[in-house]
C-alpha cells in the first residue's frame, strides 16, 4: 500500500485478486479460478477478455527489465538513513533490505532508525535521522506531512528526501518535498485486483471489499477496486467491510463467520487493500466448511507479505496478492539517491504490478523480479 499513514500495517509496504468460482457454486467448493474462467457466463465478455489479457502478463514470474539502462556512475562514500515507520512491517523491512544490499555494490553505508510505529516514535526518528547529516534520508513506509517540520530540517541542510510508499503516487514532489517517491500506481494495484477477479471468475463473481475508511489513502483505493469491478456489470459488489488496519487482526474472525451466515454461496470472492485482512481467516472460514482452495477466494490488492506468499503457496484460504517488488524497490532507491548526488533529475522508473497466484508462486516469500535489474543498476554505476 502506499502513502501508508504512520499506523498502517503493511504487509507495506506500501498494494487483489481472488481466484473464482462461477454462480452456483456449492458451499465448500473446491473449484480454482483457473476452472471457472472457461465457464463464465457474465454479461461482459469484451471487459472479461480484456481483464484475461492484463492478468496474462501480469502473471508472468519472469517479466523482461523495463527501468533504466543509463544515468551517472556512482558517487563516492555516501551514507544513508531508513526512516522505518515500524521494522514490523514486512514491507518495511524489505525496502530497507533492499537498500542494504544495493548500498553494499555501490559501496555506501546505511542505518536504519525504527519509529517503532507510532507518531512520536517516527518523529523522533527522523530528527534523529537529521542530526546525524548523512547524505540521503529515506522515508520509509509513512506520509512526510506528518514531520513537517523535520522535513524542513532536511531541506535546510541540503540533505536529499526519497519516499519509499510515502506519497500516493510515484515520482518527484515539491509539496513535501521528495527528490522521489518510489511505489508501484495504487490505481494499477486496483485495477488489476479487480481485473483479476473479473477474469478469474468469467464476469460472474460475488465479491466482499474490505478497507479502512479511516485512511483516505485506503479508502480511495477500495474505491478504484469497485469502480473497476463494475465495469463489468455481472460482478456484484455484495459488501463494503470498513474495519481499520489495526483492529483488522481481532474484528476479522467475527466479520468473517457473519458474512458466510449473512452471504452464503453468494460470496465467490473477497478483496482486501492489506493481505493481513486475510491473516485470521481461516478458523472462521473452515469452522463454516469452506475449503481453503475454494470460494470465498481471497485477493490482497497489496502488499505481499510472507505470511500471504504461504497461504497461496498451500492453497489455504488466500488465492492471489499484488506484491511490492520491494528488493528491487529498494536497488531504486539507491539508484535514485545517485541521480540526487550527481545533480542528475529522477529517473521517472515506476514498478510494474504484478500478480501472485498459484501458478507462480513457488517456494517464494516474495516478489523478487528476475528480470536483471542488478545487473543493469550496476553497468549504470560502473560496478
Amino acid at each position: 500500500m502506499s502513502a501508508r499513514p504512520t499506523r498502517t500495517v503493511r504487509g507495506l509496504a506500501l498494494t487483489v485478486v481472488a481466484l473464482a468460482a462461477v454462480t452456483g457454486c456449492t458451499r465448500g467448493s473446491t473449484a480454482t479460478p483457473a476452472a471457472s474462467t472457461s465457464t463464465g457466463t457474465g454479461a461482459c465478455p469484451d471487459v472479461v477478455a480484456s481483464a484475461t489479457t492484463a492478468v496474462a502478463a501480469a502473471t508472468d514470474p519472469a517479466p523482461a527489465w523495463d527501468g533504466p539502462t543509463d544515468g551517472p556512475k556512482a558517487a563516492a562514500g555516501k551514507t544513508l538513513v531508513f526512516v522505518a515507520q515500524t521494522m514490523t512491517n514486512p514491507g518495511v523491512s524489505g525496502v530497507a533490505a533492499g537498500i542494504q544490499d544495493a548500498a553494499k555494490t555501490i559501496g555506501w553505508n546505511v542505518r536504519v532508525i525504527d519509529g517503532q510505529g507510532d507518531p512520536a516514535g517516527i518523529s523522533a526518528a527522523f530528527g534523529q535521522a537529521v542530526q546525524l547529516k548523512p547524505d540521503g534520508i529515506v522515508v520509509g513506509g509513512f506520509d512526510p506531512n506528518t514531520v513537517t517540520a523535520q522535513m524542513a530540517a532536511a531541506d535546510a541542510a541540503g540533505i536529499p528526501v526519497i519516499g519509499w510508499h510515502a506519497l500516493a503516487e510515484p515520482g518527484p514532489s515539491t509539496s513535501p518535498k521528495l527528490f522521489s517517491n518510489v511505489t508501484t500506481k495504487v490505481s494499477d494495484v486496483s485495477k488489476i485486483s479487480a481485473q483479476y477477479i473479473i477474469a478469474k471468475s468469467g464476469g460472474t463473481a460475488g465479491v466482499v471489499v474490505f478497507t479502512d475508511n479511516s485512511i483516505p489513502f485506503a479508502a480511495g483505493k477500495a474505491k478504484m477496486i469497485e469502480d473497476e469491478l463494475a465495469t463489468c456489470s455481472s460482478v456484484k459488489v455484495l459488501k463494503v467491510e470498513n474495519i481499520p488496519i489495526p483492529d483488522a487482526g481481532t474484528r476479522t474472525p467475527q466479520e468473517f463467520s457473519s458474512l458466510v451466515s449473512q452471504l452464503a454461496d453468494s460470496w465467490t470472492y473477497s478483496v482486501a487493500i492489506n493481505d493481513l485482512y486475510f491473516d485470521n481467516a481461516a478458523t472462521p472460514l473452515r469452522a463454516a466448511g469452506k475449503q481453503g482452495d475454494g470460494a470465498p477466494f481471497n485477493v490482497g490488492a497489496g502488499d505481499g507479505s510472507p505470511a500471504a506468499f504461504q497461504r497461496i503457496a498451500a492453497k489455504q484460504y488466500q488465492a492471489a496478492t499484488v506484491p511490492e517488488p520491494l528488493n528491487q524497490e529498494g536497488w531504486q532507491i539507491v539508484d535514485e539517491f545517485n541521480r540526487a548526488f550527481n545533480k542528475a533529475p529522477a529517473s521517472g522508473y515506476v514498478p510494474a504490478v504484478h500478480v501472485t497466484d498459484t501458478s507462480n508462486v513457488g517456494t517464494s516469500t516474495s516478489w523478487d523480479p528476475q528480470n536483471g535489474y542488478q545487473d543493469a543498476y550496476k553497468k549504470i554505476w560502473g560496478k
